[in-house]
């Protein structure tokens, strides 16, 4: 796959999406690496700089519109016309469904939805004018098998694995692929939380009941994220690749 092609990161600072962004970066990709976390941008694309790569770094909010636009403008603008995204960014909370007020509701679905959306959206354009492009979504292995106490995120999810659908058979004579990957169980800083807080149970625990008994790894989502990519994966697109050492198969 050509180096010279613009990746783009949203949730990039952190668990799957860093994992993503320093593949990428370090094998020679410009990337953008999106995130709302100040302290980890500026951390992590100061230690990928630090090691060659050609890395940008921008705080934004994938559920505003206009914060993604103006990202998009200064990625155009400093590394060029985006090719890859990695649609990356997204919440999780463990809350009873009677408990899930509206408001709840709505930020899962602006942020791990709508904020997928506004991602893809406004890079279309450049994908359309190289007849290129490559769209990886993360969806989550709750919109297949369903997540007791997170209700509101298997639905956000659910609709990510219905767009990414829709959107490969919309654009695949465009020369571009849609494809998703539904993580199961990860180790990242989200699971962590979840484990501290006692809303989501021990990895080594959740591990005895999958068929590698491990908890996935970031790398482990990157490498899939390369090949969707690649120019290998020219005649996948609409696909669910479940990266999830054998919990979930379907």
């Amino acid at each position: 796959m050509s180096i010279d092609r613009v990746v783009v990161v949203t949730g990039g600072a952190s668990g799957i999406g860093l994992g993503v962004t320093r593949l990428f970066a370090l094998k020679g990709h410009p990337v953008a690496m999106l995130d709302i976390q100040d302290a980890a941008l500026e951390r992590e694309s100061a230690a990928l700089a630090g090691e060659g790569a050609k890395i940008l770094a921008r705080k934004v909010d994938v559920s505003d519109r206009d914060s993604v636009e103006a990202a998009y403008d200064a990625i155009r603008t400093e590394l060029g016309p985006i090719a890859i995204v990695v649609a990356n960014a997204g919440i999780s909370e463990g809350i009873k469904f009677q408990d899930v007020s509206l408001p709840i509701w709505q930020r899962m679905i602006d942020i791990n939805l709508t904020g997928v959306f506004n991602t893809l959206q406004a890079a279309l354009p450049d994908m359309l004018s190289a007849k290129w492009g490559r769209i990886i979504t993360i969806s989550s292995q709750a919109a297949q098998s369903g997540a007791a106490d997170r209700a509101h995120y298997a639905a956000a999810k659910g609709g990510v694995i219905g767009l990414t659908r829709a959107l490969a058979r919309e654009f695949a004579a465009e020369g571009i692929t849609v494809n998703t990957i539904p993580p199961s169980v990860v180790a990242t800083p989200m699971a962590d939380q979840g484990i501290a807080a006692g809303t989501f149970p021990p990895l080594e625990v959740i591990a005895q009941h999958i068929p590698i008994p491990r908890a996935g790894t970031p790398d482990d989502i990157a490498a899939a994220c390369e090949y969707l990519a690649s120019d290998g994966a020219s005649y996948v697109t609409g696909q669910v690749l479940g990266v999830n050492g054998g919990m979930f198969i379907g």
